[in-house]
């Protein structure tokens, strides 16, 4: 099989289509994430805090310039990022067990079965 055939063949299975579609979704997902932290939680944080700016928290060390602040917002994105994500999976695991768990309806016994029950009956009964 030739390379184009094998690529084209890999790349339109539903797998890759459908974590292409995620990645998609998970890039502006963290993009709305990411504006939750930098305009909502971080300046409550820096209230209280004492009017920090994280984003302004630098150091110097020799000629470098070490952003820890940027570092500090960037691990608050991947906590709420993660727990999202964790919620997310939570309530779609619930969901599925839930349809899992509900019983098949018992199947009609077939006109064969109910005859074959019925003799099993007298003949318990002639006993």
């Amino acid at each position: 099989m030739g390379f184009i055939k094998e690529f084209k063949e890999f790349a339109m299975k539903g797998n890759v289509m459908d974590m292409a579609v995620g990645v998609i979704i998970g890039g502006a997902f963290g993009k709305i994430v990411s504006s939750l932290v930098d305009d909502v939680i971080m300046p409550c944080v820096g209230m209280l805090t004492g009017g920090t700016d994280f984003n302004g928290l630098k150091a110097k060390v020799g000629d470098a310039t070490v952003n820890y602040g940027t570092f500090i917002q960037n691990v608050v994105d991947f906590l709420i990022i993660a727990l999202s994500i964790f919620l997310v999976i939570k309530a779609i695991n619930k969901v599925t067990k839930k349809k899992a768990e509900e019983p098949a309806p018992e199947p009609e016994p077939s006109n064969e079965e109910k005859l074959l029950g019925e003799i099993r009956d007298l003949l318990k009964k002639d006993k």
